[in-house]
């Protein structure tokens, strides 16, 4: 059962789902609204093995500020032991992932479960 997310912005929204923090990015993700998320994301991927899910499905337009916000977190909670997965379906916003090779280093799931999912397989625990 999905949660609804509690507001931190205007564009992000966080809840907690069988042991991940999942952030869900909403309208439009442009510098601007990477200058409000940053922040949060930066707390959440600091965190020492974070499991962490970023759900774009109520993203309306993405940009390369965006983009850099997925790169950091991926980087973030790499060099901390964790996970990051990505949730996506806006055919716009996967045809920017495929053009930028993002696709390969952060593959988009289509929701949530399958997302959960893989981090399962990932872990070994499947």
């Amino acid at each position: 059962m999905r949660r609804e997310p509690v507001p931190l912005t205007r564009q992000l929204g966080v809840y907690h789902h069988r042991g991940h923090t999942v952030l869900e990015f909403r309208g439009e993700i442009d510098i601007a609204a990477a200058t409000e998320i940053g922040p949060f994301l930066d707390r959440v991927t600091d965190r020492p093995g974070a499991r962490v899910v970023i759900d774009l499905r109520p993203v309306e337009f993405f940009d390369c500020s965006g983009l850099r916000l997925l790169y950091r977190a991926r980087v973030r909670v790499l060099e901390r032991g964790g996970q990051l997965h990505l949730v996506c379906t806006h055919p716009l916003t996967l045809r920017v992932f495929r053009v930028t090779g993002l696709t390969r280093l952060l593959p988009p799931q289509p929701d949530l479960d399958a997302a959960l999912a893989r981090s399962e397989a990932a872990s070994g625990s499947l």
